[in-house]
């Protein structure tokens, strides 16, 4: 196995730094040495332009150089219900990437670091067996609406992956929480309305921000090209479980408990609280040094009260 070792003090382009792992990965990569421009609409952003927008996008780096360029961006401002909170996140994983890899070859990058996600490996019951980078990534999805989401994911890796004279990384993470993820759950526990079914044996991979943000430092430093990585806590988890440990540490009203049915109106959501996924990160920390800080949510979770976010 060929291991790549890239410089400290980085120059690195960052889409989605405003968003909620940008902010953590921000603040991680300068930590780490790194010089980190963000890249987006907004106008905290070191560039501004849409990802969306090719030509707007090529003219706003014009000049730029970058010896790393990383994809963190998403549409979403909330956790998606419906499929079609999806959609523009979607365009994101696939036009957008393309418009981003074109972006990052004319700045002279060498490396392209994307956020991806465990779903990729499809939604649905995956059983106890923990999947890994060799396991199918990207199968088509048993429903048009969750074939392009599916589809994006595969299409955002491919493009990373396949792009010539770049090295791409992809980190599968889990479902994020922490501070920035887990802030909005807080005033809907508070007024008792955020019901939840019941998990009935489902888990799901879970990941703290700040170690996600932890990851991301380690795939550009030390990332293999053409590598997938899973990250996520030791602890999977189902939705409720989740949910009632956020409520255990806050002091908050356990949720209600629904039948699952009753959020099927929320398509994307109820497929979610559907799924069943075990994840083995040992490839991460093989080949990255990466291990989780907070090996469960109730542990970052904790870190999280206690640091008065």
């Amino acid at each position: 196995m060929v291991m790549t070792t890239i410089q400290k003090n980085q120059s690195i382009l960052l889409a989605g730094a405003s968003g909620v792992l940008g902010r953590h990965v921000t603040r991680a990569l300068t930590e780490a040495g790194h010089k980190v421009t963000g890249l987006g609409r907004s106008a905290g952003n070191g560039i501004r332009a849409d990802l969306m927008d090719r030509d707007a996008l090529m003219r706003a780096v014009d000049g730029h150089h970058f010896d790393t360029v990383i994809h963190a961006a998403t549409a979403l401002r909330k956790p998606p219900m419906r499929d079609r909170d999806m959609f523009a996140t979607d365009a994101l994983r696939t036009e957008g990437t393309a418009h981003l890899v074109e972006a990052a070859r004319v700045t002279g990058a060498r490396r392209f670091v994307v956020e991806s996600m465990v779903f990729g490996y499809g939604y649905g019951d995956h059983g106890d067996r923990p999947v890994t980078e060799e396991d199918p990534f990207g199968p088509r999805g048993r429903t048009p609406q969750l074939e392009r989401h599916i589809a994006a994911m595969r299409t955002k890796e491919r493009l990373a992956f396949e792009s010539e004279a770049l090295e791409g990384v992809a980190l599968r993470f889990g479902l994020f929480y922490g501070p920035g993820g887990t802030d909005a759950l807080l005033p809907m526990l508070r007024r008792r309305q955020l019901p939840v079914p019941a998990d009935r044996g489902r888990v799901l991979p879970w990941v703290e921000l700040t170690d996600a943000a932890r990851a991301v430092v380690a795939a550009v430093e030390r990332g293999r090209s053409g590598q997938a990585y899973n990250i996520a806590d030791r602890t999977p988890l189902g939705l409720r479980a989740h949910v009632e440990i956020v409520a255990g540490v806050f002091g908050l009203p356990k949720p209600m408990t629904v039948p699952l049915w009753l959020v099927k109106p929320m398509s994307y959501m109820h497929t979610v609280m559907s799924s069943r996924l075990v994840v083995s990160c040992a490839q991460a920390e093989r080949e990255l040094g990466w291990t989780p800080l907070y090996p469960s949510s109730r542990e970052g979770l904790a870190a999280m009260r206690s640091a008065g976010l």
